[in-house]
């Protein structure tokens, strides 16, 4: 089976941030069958679109086969699992609405995919715009 690599970001600015993190990672791991080939250093940042506390971000990159859809919705369901409960948020401009989040797992890449529907964007569309995603994947 051909396996590429899933390159995830994952956020929190609440509660004990750190623990979130390894939390979701232990989540991830079990859930794509511990096939975390890297992972970056954890670092604070600014919360980014809003106001809050600041974030802790790390970088963390799987090899899975899986359908990029598959990958999203176990995504989500370890966020919920973590206990966020927000769905997205959008201003009546269209722009998104950020909140403070115990955990965020983003696609940021999958392989050579390139995703566009409503619910998932591959390669992610902030991905260039964020100066700490750049910072994160040169650690890898």
């Amino acid at each position: 089976m051909w396996q590429e690599d899933l390159v995830l970001l994952l956020g929190t600015n609440l509660g004990d941030r750190e623990e979130n993190i390894m939390r979701a990672l232990e989540a991830l791991d079990k859930a794509l069958g511990g096939r975390r080939v890297k992972i970056s250093d954890i670092i604070e940042t600014e919360a980014c679109g809003f106001d809050g506390p600041p974030f802790l971000n790390a970088v963390a990159v799987y090899r899975s086969a899986r359908k990029p859809e598959n990958i999203l919705r176990i995504c989500k369901q370890i966020e919920r699992s973590m206990g966020r409960t927000d769905a997205p948020e959008y201003a009546p401009d269209g722009s998104r609405v950020y909140h403070n989040r115990i955990i965020d797992i983003d696609i940021l890449f999958y392989g050579e995919h390139s995703v566009s529907t409503p619910q998932l964007t591959i390669p992610h569309p902030q991905v260039h715009s964020r100066p700490f995603v750049k910072q994160l994947l040169e650690m890898l």
